[in-house]
């Protein structure tokens, strides 16, 4: 389930100077052209570049996301910001992602050429080597006009380099929920042993409802957990606008589906 997006005012005009990217280096700070930046640097290896910030009275703080597509953790600031790294972290096009990693300069024309400053929430790298700098808003209007005039100049910027720009919407709560699930069998350990894995995919290899695939296996309490490494994987496939129960249609997955931690389709 691709992350979904929320439509970004577009203005084709490249702020006067063009954008500086800021990033973190075991070195310290550098800064460097936008488009040299976005062509060189592995942002998916480079730690925030700012602190996600703690807000007092809120009942959710900074915290790390466990990447099924890396390996490693994902720095996040928020809830919203969580769903979409699930999310992103199950796409099969995205091969890392990453926090916070960059901070992008600009003048801004409009303001008389005062300079301007915006840390994307979100990096993910897509198997074709472009990028995708993302935030997570709670709300489609989240961060007012600041956030939207923001918002182009991003857009602009990840358009000179080949790269997109979005602001994430929240999925359906159905969806969520399902992914959510999902998302607590991504870790590899889930994958079963290979007899098991192996049944499991031969069970579902025509479309059944998920108990009846699980009893032709074994015992559930052993065969529900790679079914559900399986479908977290695309191995399998259920629709995930419905509430996941015992009898859902499980199906095939895509061929050539990501079998192993860091591997796209």
């Amino acid at each position: 389930m691709a992350a979904q997006s929320m439509l970004v005012p577009t203005d084709p005009e490249v702020p006067q100077g063009g954008f500086e990217a800021v990033f973190a280096t075991a070195e310290g700070s550098r800064q460097e052209r936008w488009e040299r930046a976005a062509a060189r640097v592995r942002f998916e290896e480079l730690p925030p570049v700012s602190a996600f910030p703690i807000i007092p009275g809120k009942r959710w703080g900074p915290g790390w996301w466990w990447s099924a597509t890396t390996g490693g953790h994902v720095a996040h600031g928020s809830a919203a910001m969580v769903v979409q790294l699930m999310l992103l972290d199950r796409d099969p096009h995205v091969v890392a992602l990453a926090g916070r990693p960059v901070r992008l300069l600009w003048r801004d024309r409009a303001q008389g050429g005062l300079v301007r400053s915006w840390v994307p929430q979100l990096f993910a790298r897509y198997t074709d080597g472009t990028g995708l700098l993302a935030d997570c808003p709670g709300t489609p209007g989240a961060g007012g006009t600041a956030a939207q005039r923001a918002a182009v100049a991003v857009g602009a910027a990840c358009a000179l380099a080949g790269w997109a720009y979005r602001r994430l919407r929240a999925p359906d709560p159905v969806v969520a929920g399902n992914v959510r699930w999902l998302a607590g069998y991504r870790h590899p350990r889930y994958r079963g042993a290979p007899q098991v894995e192996a049944a499991v995919l031969e069970a579902f290899a025509r479309p059944r409802p998920l108990a009846e695939g699980v009893r032709a296996v074994g015992n559930p309490l052993v065969v529900l957990p790679v079914v559900y490494h399986a479908l977290w994987t695309y191995r399998l496939q259920v629709p995930l606008d419905r509430p996941l129960h015992a009898g859902v249609l499980v199906s095939p997955g895509l061929t050539g589906a990501r079998t192993a931690v860091g591997v796209g389709r």
